[in-house]
């Protein structure tokens, strides 16, 4: 049986991917953003010291506030430094990925376009894809696929906080519609039920027609 972690797995985006995966009679470990935060290493090395191996990994965590560049002071980023950054690397040097896994990032498609209102999201959320851009040619070798999910708009407690109106913004979305966190969760699933491994190293712009990027 393959097992997963996944991170920020309780609710949300991660939520929906632990219940597809569990669908899959995966054997799914979820963790809640305080059961294991990614801004304290301790929580890392603990997680780690008790799941030391798995099959697919789950990077998932809540972002951070909308604030004016300004007003950001270097105990803000320096908390979301760990949280959006570290605390993803710690994890990746120390525990074991199995040879035909799955490793997953649900960043932001904000890392195609930044949202002035967003700069400690966009900041981290990119450094981090290009690190795990390069992981996914590190651990190619054994057939294990990296795959970066940038979410747009998701109808998840997340864009809420962000104060978002979701039927006024569906009214503005070329689909017309916020997604459902499933739809997510399904295409990761699908993808652990057909074993495709060889789409790796990519970015997933998850944004229903949203963005006006070309790549």
């Amino acid at each position: 049986m393959k097992k997963a972690i996944i991170l920020g797995g309780t609710r949300g985006i991660g939520g929906a991917i632990s219940d597809s995966l569990e669908n899959l009679q995966v054997d799914v470990n979820a963790f809640s953003s305080t059961e294991v935060d990614t801004g304290n290493l301790s929580h890392i090395d603990s997680l780690v010291e008790r799941h030391p191996e798995v099959d697919i990994l789950v990077l998932n965590t809540g972002g951070p506030p909308a604030i004016d560049f300004f007003d950001i002071d270097e105990q803000t980023w320096l908390r979301y430094h760990n949280q959006l950054f570290m605390g993803f690397v710690r994890l990746l040097q120390t525990i074991k990925i199995r040879n035909n896994g799955y490793v997953f990032l649900i960043s932001s498609f904000n890392i195609k376009e930044p949202d002035p209102k967003l700069i400690l999201s966009n900041s981290y959320r990119m450094a981090f894809v290009s690190v795990f851009k390069s992981l996914s040619k590190i651990f190619a070798s054994k057939k294990i696929s990296f795959i970066n999910i940038a979410p747009g708009p998701i109808d998840t407690d997340r864009l809420k906080s962000l104060g978002v109106n979701i039927d006024e913004l569906s009214k503005k979305l070329p689909m017309g519609y916020v997604a459902d966190p499933s739809e997510i969760g399904e295409f990761v699933s699908s993808l652990v039920e057909k074993e495709i491994n060889y789409l790796s190293g990519v970015s997933i712009n998850f944004d229903g027609a949203a963005g006006n990027y070309v790549l």
